[in-house]
């Protein structure tokens, strides 16, 4: 009867994602509840790279410690930001995951909890374009079930496991201050017929970062959307010409494109607290693309 009462204590006192460890596990390594990391932890999706990559650097020149999520952990951008992340005095902690791997969340929470006993922000940054782009008439199942599965069921299953932890972590931590962002694109609201799955899946992603801020204001757990616009990346490689032409001619009133370092800066001040009284508010760093005109 006491061991049982011992049992069920300590397993109270573990997040969700530690509870399934075996208990003598527990005693011999003694993880969470006894190691607090002292640094506040980021976690970033899709860090290897673009966006992701220049958010993690400047979440670690702010002071946190770093959980890089990306598809592969010995690329040559990791290694690069592994490196970055060192030289601004913060610990790296490099984590291969597929977003789109919802079965696989639970241990790469239970990982970075185990590492660090805390995640102070979520960055879900994660994402993908179309391998091809094709007119909506034309779109195939397959590109749309992918996007799916990587630009917005991933991500929102993510957020969900990790804001389930930071209930529990800020019961538990003192001025705890947990913050989620989701990073979606100006393809949320403005359509492109020929990668129309992107579209959708920001669009998705977008009313998800709404719906979790709402459910989350009364918990004392801040959620964002960043909107990046025309931003320059691996991923807008195949179509510089085109848009170099377009921004020149007026498409974005700025008239440059966007750098990762735009939308890195916009997600750090958001980490600081900046922004406190705005939650669920949507920041879109875009260059004026959102202005209305004639």
């Amino acid at each position: 009867m006491v061991a049982r009462r011992v049992k069920r204590y300590f397993q109270w006192l573990l997040p969700d994602s530690c509870k399934l460890l075996p208990l003598k596990r527990f005693f011999w390594k003694r993880h969470i509840p006894f190691f607090m990391n002292d640094k506040p932890v980021a976690v970033v999706t899709g860090a290897s790279r673009g966006i992701g990559r220049s958010i993690a650097i400047g979440l670690a020149s702010e002071g946190y410690d770093i959980a890089a999520i990306a598809r592969s952990t010995d690329s040559e951008g990791m290694e690069i930001l592994s490196k970055e992340v060192a030289q601004a005095g913060s610990h790296f902690f490099p984590i291969g995951l597929d977003i789109s791997c919802t079965t696989c969340h639970k241990e790469v929470v239970s990982n970075i909890l185990e590492r660090y006993g805390r995640i102070d922000i979520l960055v879900n940054n994660a994402g993908v374009a179309p391998l091809q782009r094709s007119d909506v008439l034309e779109m195939s199942e397959e590109s749309y079930d992918r996007l799916m599965n990587i630009n917005l069921k991933g991500p929102v299953f993510f957020a969900q496991k990790v804001a389930r932890e930071m209930l529990w972590l800020k019961e538990h931590i003192e001025s705890y201050k947990p913050v989620i962002v989701f990073i979606t694109s100006v393809s949320a609201v403005l359509t492109s017929t020929n990668r129309a799955e992107y579209c959708i899946s920001k669009a998705g992603l977008s009313m998800a970062s709404s719906v979790l801020a709402d459910r989350l204001s009364c918990e004392g757990i801040l959620v964002y959307e960043v909107r990046p616009g025309i931003i320059e990346t691996d991923m807008t490689v195949r179509i510089k010409d085109k848009y170099d032409k377009l921004i020149q001619e007026g498409l974005v009133p700025q008239k440059r494109w966007g750098m990762p370092d735009d939308i890195a800066k916009a997600v750090a001040s958001l980490a600081r607290g900046d922004w406190a009284f705005s939650t669920g508010t949507i920041f879109e760093i875009s260059g004026g693309l959102n202005i209305h005109k004639l």
